[in-house]
């Protein structure tokens, strides 16, 4: 081969290995920009949810009292460090078979919906899930009182939010006369040795009691009658309990005094400001576990099987839904 043959065959091979190059650069960038678009996608989720407090802010013409909320740039990063935590936790309670069970309790409007969203919002509902029980139909009425509460607790490997939980018997029930005076005392007597029971039974029990202002209660309010997105959270039985402020006060005193117990306590949430609340919330239940990273064999994705003998049919048209955005 002459000289000119082989300069002109290394200057082809070095083309080809350019054009490699290239293509597997161009194959890097928008591997990086699909993965870029995922972590964005992820985040938005998070942006979506907080849409809710900043369309309050835009109907708030007068402006809430209080101080500064949380700087939102340090308030995401917590809060997704704080998700990647509570997902080692959702693994240990898996792996170990552990029973999990944290109640949240408070005046209505004080933020408790808004934790348990960021809760669970990565976490497998499999295995993270929330019981928000109805008032009681008739047969449940009949019932022991905790019966229907029983039906949610986790097994192994489970953990159950309570959005309200069996103390509505000290509460809205006390307040708005749904029970008797010797339901309610009796509620008292049993309580402490139910949760007692559960514990012996290896569940972890966490109580949660979010605290607001008469005032901000009041402010949160009038933001619900101004959103049509949220007039729905707003009850007749909402409306009610304003005009018995100080009856569900003394009702929560009673509550507390009664059934802080050495083995399972109540853990007040300052939820004014309802961003600290969330951090602070997640914060502390997960210092109250003594969880640990589970080790878990490295994921290798299989390559696909190809049958020649398969052949996508065509799928009609009219089948699929109209592409508008």
């Amino acid at each position: 081969m002459t000289t000119s043959a082989l300069t002109d065959e290394a200057s082809r091979d070095e083309a080809l290995r350019d054009e490699a190059l290239h293509d597997e650069a161009l194959h890097d960038e928008a591997l990086r920009a699909r993965i870029h678009q995922e972590m964005a996608d992820s985040l938005d989720e998070e942006l979506e949810l907080e849409l809710d407090d900043m369309r309050l802010d835009e109907l708030d013409h007068d402006g809430a009292p209080g101080k500064p909320s949380i700087d939102r740039k340090f308030y995401f990063r917590e809060l997704l460090r704080l998700q990647g935590e509570l997902v080692k936790l959702q693994d240990w309670v898996q792996h170990e078979k552990k029973k999990v069970v944290v109640l949240f309790e408070g005046r209505d409007s004080a933020g408790k919906g808004g934790v348990i969203k960021r809760i669970t919002q990565r976490l497998n509902p499999r295995v993270c899930r929330i019981a928000a029980l109805p008032a009681p139909n008739e047969r449940e009425r009949t019932q022991w009182y905790f019966q229907r509460y029983v039906s949610h607790l986790p097994a192994g490997g489970e953990i159950v939010l309570f959005d309200r939980s069996w103390y509505n018997r000290a509460g809205v029930e006390k307040v708005m006369g749904f029970c008797s005076d010797e339901q309610y005392e009796e509620f008292f007597n049993s309580v402490p040795e139910f949760e007692r029971m559960l514990i012996r039974s290896g569940t972890i029990l966490l109580k949660y009691w979010f605290s607001i202002t008469d005032e901000e209660q009041a402010f949160r309010f009038s933001m619900r009658i101004q959103d049509p997105l949220k007039q729905w959270k707003l009850s007749p039985m909402d409306v009610e309990a304003r005009t018995r402020w100080e009856l569900y006060t003394k009702a929560k005193e009673t509550m507390l005094e009664r059934t802080h117990l050495q083995d399972s306590p109540w853990w007040i949430v300052d939820a004014v400001d309802k961003k600290r609340a969330r951090l602070n919330c997640i914060s502390h239940l997960l210092s109250q576990i003594p969880y640990q990273a589970v080790t878990h064999q490295p994921v290798v994705l299989p390559p696909r099987v190809r049958n020649p003998d398969y052949h996508r049919g065509p799928i009609p048209q009219e089948m699929y839904v109209p592409g508008r955005y």
